[in-house]
């Protein structure tokens, strides 16, 4: 997968196996920095927002909960 920015993310061109590969690095964490890692995570949630068919099986990488306003 190319490296994307937030600014140039073209979720609808994503394909199956570029959100793999993303989810991929997410789980093996293995960035030489944090800020590397976010920016992984930012994009998937991303996606998760525009694309959720996409990240349904790897939700659990963004770790968000259910919570209740009143």
């Amino acid at each position: 997968m190319t490296a994307f920015s937030l600014g140039q993310l073209n979720v609808s061109t994503l394909t199956e196996t570029d959100i793999a590969e993303l989810a991929t690095r997410l789980e093996q964490d293995a960035y030489t920095n944090a800020f590397e890692g976010l920016k992984d995570w930012h994009l998937l949630r991303a996606i998760a927002f525009q694309r959720p068919e996409l990240v349904e099986q790897y939700l659990y990488l963004l770790d968000l909960e259910a919570y209740d306003e009143s």
